[in-house]
């Protein structure tokens, strides 16, 4: 194999995230975003040995049991992988995915492990609760473009009004965001953010959504390079016909480098900032930029298996009721804290964003749980200042997982259990590699697709230290 060279081949496997696998005779080659039977065209970009990296070109077929995208932007948009794959398939892919990487850990555990499968989404379609679209060209000096980056691109943005995994109301508004905002374009009166210029004023469009309560907050993020008057494109929103009830539209000023919803000042247009979603029984206080799950139905099923684990703890007497102290760590804005509180005594929950963690003090008050406590901070630094010592600690990282300082930290306690909750499978594998080395082994894992058709994944572990494992 050689670099620029294109070969054609089938996809044979998958690998997470999203690398699909082509076998040849001089090696394997991985490339994104192709899916197991498919026949494709790729370039090779890179050479390792027998192991080569290249860029999807074209699919040339597909393999016999494929079915027709319901998105119109399939192909072009970067948002979802497996929209032509049955529900059922890609489950399988994905908890494969997800074994493929843990095997190797749990087998060489000297305890034996249960795993649960995966776990599917109660919704397929328009699940989510939270989108991040972006201002841009589909092509260079084309259109305004509103949406999500078109696939294997930085730049090129996909109009997405046709939009599958997000409902009418997105799409209505993303729809009337984008025809308020290009006549202005096309007459040069303003511009969207050209990321290599550093120059232009049209950046995001961040749409929240609570499926229980259909409230919708909205915010456009813009640079400060333009003082324009946004009095009508707030009208425009209001007037929409919508199933749901806008409770806020905001402003957020953000002059950073970095490609992300970054807040620098907001200022609210109407309403307010906030709007509120319920999950299993309690209300949660949601604002712009504080973290919460994406799929608030499926977080349910996510919160339910952890409060399970913990619960069937106490029934087979591992945890018994005098341990009562449980740390939730990057807890966001509490809803793990705040869902296990009734099987606790005390729940400390700690969060580096300043912004959740006074979300969820006000939610705890909101559902009347006096046994919270939040703090806001590194977690390697806040747990010292905790003096209270936990007899059960919840893990809920982010993407790249535990800082090795602060799980050393958290080893350290000596606690007889753990619930990790993961988002990234390979990060799991990395830090139950540490654990393992200091007694920890898995009793229960399961995987959760929390993101139907993309190639994300959940994943719930239950550890137990050696000497009460069985």
């Amino acid at each position: 194999m050689k670099k620029k060279e294109i070969i054609e081949g089938i996809i044979k496997r998958v690998e997470f995230p999203n690398k699909g696998i082509m076998e040849t005779e001089d090696g394997y080659v991985v490339i994104k975003s192709a899916l197991p039977g498919q026949r494709v065209s790729c370039q090779i970009q890179k050479v390792h040995g027998k192991k080569a990296e290249a860029r999807l070109l074209e699919i040339i077929s597909e393999p016999n049991d494929a079915k027709q995208s319901p998105c119109e932007h399939f192909g072009k948009c970067g948002g979802c992988n497996y929209l032509t794959m049955h529900y059922v398939k890609e489950l399988g892919l994905k908890e494969q995915q997800v074994r493929h990487l843990l095997e190797p850990v749990l087998e060489s555990q000297p305890v034996r492990y249960t795993w649960e499968g995966i776990k599917t989404s109660p919704i397929k379609y328009e699940y989510r609760n939270k989108m991040e679209f972006s201002f841009g060209d589909e092509e260079m000096g084309g259109k305004l473009a509103l949406g999500m980056h078109k696939r294997n691109s930085f730049y090129d943005i996909v109009s997405v009004t046709g939009c599958q995994i997000i409902d009418e109301d997105y799409r209505k508004i993303l729809k009337a965001s984008l025809d308020y905002f290009s006549p202005l374009y096309d007459e040069k009166k303003i511009s969207f953010y050209h990321r290599m210029k550093q120059e232009g004023y049209l950046r995001h469009l961040l749409v929240r959504k609570a499926v229980k309560t259909g409230e919708i907050l909205i915010d456009l993020i813009t640079t400060t390079q333009l003082d324009f008057d946004l009095e009508e494109y707030k009208n425009v929103l209001l007037d929409l016909e919508l199933g749901g009830r806008i409770v806020g539209i905001l402003h957020t000023k953000n002059d950073s480098i970095a490609d992300a919803v970054i807040d620098q000042g907001t200022e609210i247009l109407y309403g307010q900032d906030f709007f509120y979603e319920e999950l299993l029984g309690l209300k949660f206080r949601i604002t712009p930029f504080s973290f919460f799950q994406t799929n608030s139905l499926s977080a349910e099923v996510l919160y339910q298996t952890v409060r399970d684990y913990i619960t069937a703890l106490y029934d087979q007497g591992a945890l018994h009721s005098e341990n009562k102290v449980l740390y939730d760590l990057y807890c966001g804005t509490g809803t793990i804290a705040q869902i296990l509180s009734p099987v606790a005594d005390k729940v400390y929950g700690i969060e580096i964003v300043e912004e959740a963690v006074e979300a969820a003090k006000e939610n705890a008050k909101r559902n009347k749980l006096t046994n919270c406590e939040f703090i806001a901070g590194d977690v390697l630094k806040k747990l010292d200042e905790v003096e209270e010592k936990p007899d059960l600690i919840v893990l809920d990282p982010p993407r790249d997982g535990i800082n090795p300082k602060a799980l050393k930290k958290i080893i350290a306690y000596g606690v007889e259990h753990m619930v990790y909750v993961s988002c990234k499978p390979t990060s799991l594998v990395r830090d139950l590699k540490v654990l393992q080395e200091n007694g920890y082994y898995v009793n229960r894992a399961v995987a959760l697709d929390q993101f139907p058709w993309t190639s994300q994944v959940e994943t719930i572990a239950l550890l137990t230290k050696s000497d009460n494992a069985e």
